[in-house]
This record gives structure tokens, C-alpha cells and sequence, in this order.
């Protein structure tokens, strides 16, 4: 999974279903849900799946109100349509995703 910057996101959501998880290094929860997301990526390539750093990309991050991560949001054609706030399961996380493909 690749890490967005900033000024990168509007394009890199801008078509398409792609999942965006918000994280942060220090974040405990985030480093647990990582492996789960990367093995998603792997297997959904209907989906595009990227990173956010929420302290790299603090405007992002209060602009779709990131309060509490990992923050997972799936955009579709640029438009936020599902999110998953905290750890999830890998059958959770499919589910979600399966809904906007």
C-alpha cells in the first residue's frame, strides 16, 4: 500500500473505489490493522488502497474529521461513501469494501 501525500489525495481518490487508511507511526491499533489492509489490498484489486499520515497530513485529516485512528474511509469517484473507525477484522473489512465495487 502506498502512502499519499497531501497535495496528491484529490487525485488519488478521484476515480474509481479506493480505500484510504488514515494512521499515524505511533499508533498501536494502526501498525495491527496494516498487515490486515495490505493482505485486502492483495486480494481486492477491484479496489485501490492507500495510506494517509495524519501528522504529515494534518489538513486532511480535519478536513474529513479524523478524530480517532486508524480511520479507514472508502471514497468512490471522489466521493466518501463508508468508513470504519478502530481495528477491524479482515471479514469486516471485505464486507465493507464489497459494497461500493
Amino acid at each position: 500500500m502506498q502512502v499519499v501525500q497531501e497535495k496528491d489525495f484529490d487525485q488519488a481518490i478521484a476515480s474509481g473505489v479506493v480505500v484510504v487508511d488514515f494512521f499515524a507511526s505511533w499508533c498501536g491499533p494502526c501498525k495491527m490493522l496494516a498487515p490486515v489492509l495490505e493482505e485486502v489490498s492483495q486480494e481486492m484489486k477491484e479496489a485501490t488502497f492507500i495510506k494517509v499520515d495524519t501528522d504529515e497530513a494534518s489538513s486532511l485529516a480535519m478536513r474529513y474529521r479524523i478524530q480517532s485512528i486508524p480511520n479507514v474511509i472508502v471514497f468512490k469517484d471522489g466521493q466518501m461513501v463508508d468508513q470504519m473507525i478502530g481495528f477491524q477484522p479482515k471479514n469486516q473489512i471485505v464486507a465493507m469494501v464489497k459494497k461500493h465495487i
